[in-house]
Formats: C-alpha cells, sequence, structure tokens
C-alpha cells in the first residue's frame, strides 16, 4: 500500500481586529489585533490534514509567516506514519539548521514558525492516531516521549535518564487521574474581565456575570496607573470577596525597583500572583522582586523564549508560578520538557493562554501534565478568555470555572475556512470592512 504523504504546504496571514474592542489590552500592548501565522500541511487524503499556528499580536504577522513557509517546505513528501519515527530528527533539523540558527538560536520569529509547523506535525499525528492530543500523549511510552525531547544546554539539570525516570514514577494512578480529568474538567482562571482598556462599569458587568457562570480565579491587568490599579483592585476584591483568587499581570511594563514598589501598594488586595513584573530576560530582576513581595508569588513565562531560560529562572528561585506559551516555545516537544523542568523544582505550571487559539492548544497540555507528569493539580490552573473561539473546528469549552477535556482527534488547531478567508490579512473581507486600512 503506498504511504500517505505530505502533499502541500499551505499558509494564512490571519489578523483579528480586536483593537477596535480593546480587548486583549494591557499595560505593554494597549491596541492588539489579535493574530495567527496559519499553516496547513495538507495528505493526499483530502480528509487529513495538520493544522499549525503561532500567535502575534499584529502587525508583523507577514514576517512569520514566511518563515513558517521556510521551515514546512521541507516536510512536502514526508510519510505520516513515520512521524513517530521522524518527529526526533524534524525536531533536530527545523532548531539547529546550522544557518538558520544564526537567525536565533530558538528565539525570535524562527522560532515562533518552529511552533507553527511543529504543532501542524503533531495536529497531523493525533489526527492520524484517531485520539486528542492529550489522549496521543497518554498512550507514548516514556521511551518515545523523551526521544521527541531535545535535552541541549538542560542537561545539567536534567538527562534524558532523569526524564524516563519521572515519567516512570507518574505512571502509577494516571487511570484515576485522567477519569477525575473527564469526569470534573480542569481548573482554569478567567482574564477576560480585567483587560486594562475596559472602564469600571464593564469590569463590574463581567465580573459579577463570570461569578454567576462559576468561576473562582480571577486576573486583572495592572501597570500604567497605581491609583487606576488600587481602585480597580479594590473593586474585583470587593466583588469576588475574600476567598477567590485575584491574580495580577503587569506585562513586562515596570522596572525591577518600581514593580517593588507598586507590588508594596497592591499587596492589601491579597493578590495570588504578580505575572511578567518586568522584562522576561532578566533572571536577576526577577528573583529579587520575588524575594521582595513574597508571599504574592511571581509569575512569568508568555514571552521566555526557550528552554534554557526557563532552566535559569528555576535555578535563581526567580519565579513560583510557570506560565509556558504554546506558541512560542517549539510546540508540544519544548513545552513537555518545560513542564518537566518545572516539576523537577517544585513549580506549578499554569500555562499563558490568552491569545488566538491558545487556550484550545494549553487544555491538552496541561491535562498530560496532570496525568503523566505532575500528577498534581495544586496551586496549577489554566489561563481563560472569552474571545475568537468560534473561529475554530473544536472550540475549547468550559464549564463553572473548568475546561472540559476536548474528544475530537488532533490539537485542536484546525480553524474555520471561512474565518480565515475572511480574516486573512489584507485581503480578507473584515478587512476591506475597516477604513482606513491598518499598515503592516
Amino acid at each position: 500500500m503506498t504511504a500517505l504523504r505530505i502533499v502541500r504546504v499551505e499558509t494564512a496571514d490571519v489578523r483579528f481586529p480586536t483593537s477596535a474592542s480593546l480587548g486583549g489590552s494591557d499595560a505593554m500592548n494597549p491596541d492588539p489585533d489579535y493574530s495567527a501565522a496559519y499553516v496547513v500541511l495538507h495528505t493526499a487524503d483530502p480528509e487529513l490534514a495538520g493544522h499549525g499556528f503561532t500567535f502575534t499580536i499584529g502587525r508583523g504577522n507577514d514576517v512569520v509567516v514566511r518563515a513558517v513557509e521556510l521551515l514546512a517546505e521541507p516536510l512536502e513528501g514526508l510519510a505520516v506514519r513515520d512521524l513517530p519515527d521522524q518527529m526526533p530528527q524534524i525536531l533536530r533539523a527545523m532548531t539547529g539548521d546550522s544557518q538558520i540558527r544564526w537567525l536565533g538560536p530558538e528565539k525570535g520569529v524562527m522560532h515562533l514558525a518552529a511552533a507553527a509547523v511543529l504543532n501542524a506535525l503533531w495536529d497531523l499525528w493525533a489526527k492520524h492516531a484517531r485520539l486528542p492530543l492529550w489522549r496521543l500523549l497518554c498512550t507514548l511510552s516514556p521511551e518515545q516521549l523523551v526521544a521527541c525531547l531535545d535535552f541541549r544546554h538542560v542537561r545539567d539539570v536534567m538527562t534524558p535518564d532523569d526524564a524516563l525516570q519521572l515519567l516512570r514514577a507518574r505512571r502509577a494512578g494516571r487511570d484515576e487521574r485522567q477519569a477525575a480529568l473527564e469526569g470534573s474538567g480542569y481548573p482554569a482562571y478567567i482574564t477576560s474581565a480585567g483587560w486594562l482598556g475596559y472602564d469600571d462599569d464593564r469590569v463590574r458587568a463581567l465580573v459579577e456575570q463570570s461569578l454567576a457562570d462559576g468561576w473562582d480565579h480571577f486576573k486583572m491587568k495592572v501597570g500604567i496607573s497605581l491609583d487606576d490599579d488600587r481602585r480597580r483592585a479594590a473593586l474585583i476584591r470587593e466583588l469576588i470577596g475574600p476567598h477567590r483568587r485575584l491574580m495580577m499581570d503587569a506585562n513586562q511594563v515596570w522596572e525591577v525597583d518600581e514593580a517593588i514598589a507598586w507590588m508594596a501598594e497592591l499587596a492589601r488586595f491579597d493578590p495570588y500572583w504578580i505575572e511578567e513584573p518586568t522584562s522576561p530576560d532578566d533572571i536577576l530582576g526577577h528573583a529579587r522582586i520575588a524575594r521582595a513581595v513574597a508571599p504574592v508569588l511571581v509569575a512569568t513565562g508568555e514571552h521566555v523564549q526557550n528552554r534554557i531560560v526557563f532552566k535559569q529562572l528555576f535555578a535563581a528561585r526567580a519565579i513560583g508560578v510557570c506560565q509556558p506559551d504554546s506558541c512560542r516555545l517549539a510546540s508540544v516537544n519544548e513545552n513537555v520538557l518545560v513542564y518537566l523542568l518545572a516539576e523537577r523544582h517544585g513549580i506549578p505550571v499554569c500555562p499563558h493562554a490568552g491569545g488566538v487559539g491558545l487556550c484550545e492548544l494549553v487544555q491538552h497540555l496541561a491535562a498530560f501534565d496532570y496525568i503523566g507528569i505532575s500528577g498534581s493539580l495544586d496551586g496549577r490552573m489554566v489561563e481563560y478568555v472569552d474571545h475568537l473561539h468560534e473561529h475554530f473546528v473544536h472550540p475549547v469549552h468550559v464549564d463553572r470555572g473548568a475546561y472540559v477535556m476536548p474528544e475530537a482527534p488532533g490539537y485542536s488547531t484546525e480553524m474555520v475556512r471561512e474565518s480565515i478567508e475572511a480574516y486573512r490579512y489584507p485581503e480578507g473581507q473584515r478587512w476591506h470592512e475597516r477604513s482606513p486600512a491598518p499598515i503592516g
């Protein structure tokens, strides 16, 4: 029988004009247009294709799309049945190319592009196996999974043998943990009520609605005006009461000393964590902030570019919550390794999910973390935002503040074809309706 192969690569620059409603607005990014550099790996079977993307916030998305094309083109001709055996080689070829590495290495546009392409490959693998990705990961042996990970530059803290031991140790109780997720879902927190561009009336209405919908964990954006932050924090804390969790997110806007001083003022509202208090590259700055603001935890990760930076954050005790991004790290491969590193250091993972399709992706990773890596839900919850899900063939579903486990085969990455065409930039109908057309 002829092997089914990847025969064509399709890409799209998809952008949603979220700046019009201030959805996604924060201290560093006041007017984002949430976007996806989108890729489809078509096979000879019109019913089987791998869909992937990486997340950006508007201008420059076209640059990432071109990088996706560069990385995906060599995959034409790959036999789908060979994916389990070829994934380790594909990862190393994609992130280790001697010329492409000069554009990184393993950071920036090329690493975002690698995430998109690898996300599509994992989607294809899971669909071919007729399993949702989280179940596919659970079916892999520790040896198969570890073979898909790249331990370069982290072997001083975790070797492949270390990872194998951890994964083998967590096999006990897996069935019970899986059944618990299928019954109760994965705990979540909501960000949608706390965007920085929303006025108090809108915040109040959104928080009240979220409470009625069963949410217990809320995140608000901070960092532009201390007076405004105090007022908004007082409003939200009053609405949610003293026993529900409130998280804060500064989106990198502060200097180190400024973060310490600002949080001294906001500590009275009992925040569980302060997210991205300064530059994600400032390991020592995060460590200083973490010591100064305790017992408030420091959380970061959505802009941490690779496993090596996470290794340093853990070693410096600079963060109390790890927040990797499924579209900034190199897909499932690098995310799973960061989850393993976090578990090694006793740091809970609460993945970032505040963008196009990120909720759809991280539900799979968080489920596998609980079942196969950490075995715990203590201090763990997944971010949720309530917009743009309608553009996905299998949108995420939450119920009473918890993710309902997806059952459709794949990585939940496939976008609705009509949405791709309507929001394709700059020729899509939704962009033609805007006047003047954005530059980008």
